[in-house]
C-alpha cells in the first residue's frame, strides 16, 4: 500500500464567491507554492523508495536464479522490479513537473506582491474607508 494519502484541500475560501482580496490571493498563492513543494518532496521520496525496492527485487531474482528456483517465479520477481523502476521514473517526471508548478506559483506570488503590496499598504494606512473596487473606473 502506498504511503501517499490524499489530503483535503486547505486553501482559503473566497468571500461570497467574489474576487479575492490582496491578502486572500497572497494566501492562495502561498498555499499553492507550499502544496507544490510538499508534493515534489513526496514524489522524490517515492522515487527513492521505488528505486531501492527495484534494486532489492533484482537482488532477489539473482538469488532465486542461483538457488535454481522455478523460472516462472524468478520472472515474476524480475517483472516486479521492472514495474518498480517504471514507477520510479514516472514519479521523477511528476516531481519535475511539481517543481515547475512550485516555481511558477512562487513567481506569481512575488509578482502579485510586487504589483499590489504598495496599493494595499497605502489603502490600509490612510484610515479612510475606500470605495468599492471599480468605483473609480473611467469609461
Amino acid at each position: 500500500m502506498s504511503d501517499l494519502v490524499p489530503r483535503p484541500v486547505n486553501l482559503p475560501s473566497a468571500q461570497g464567491g467574489g474576487a479575492p482580496s490582496f491578502t486572500q490571493l497572497a494566501a492562495r498563492t502561498a498555499a499553492l507554492t507550499a502544496s507544490a513543494l510538499a508534493l515534489k518532496e513526496g514524489l522524490w521520496a517515492l522515487q527513492r523508495r521505488m528505486e531501492r525496492d527495484a534494486d532489492q527485487a533484482d537482488q532477489l531474482a539473482d538469488l532465486c536464479t542461483a538457488a535454481e528456483v522455478e523460472p516462472k517465479f524468478t520472472a515474476l520477481i524480475t517483472e516486479a522490479g521492472a514495474a518498480l523502476r517504471a514507477v520510479a521514473e514516472a514519479s521523477g517526471d511528476l516531481a519535475r513537473t511539481a517543481d515547475q508548478v512550485q516555481h511558477d506559483a512562487q513567481e506569481l506570488h512575488d509578482a502579485h506582491d510586487q504589483e499590489y503590496r504598495g496599493v494595499y499598504e497605502a489603502v490600509n494606512a490612510s484610515g479612510v474607508r475606500q470605495a468599492r473596487p471599480g468605483f473609480y473606473r473611467t469609461r
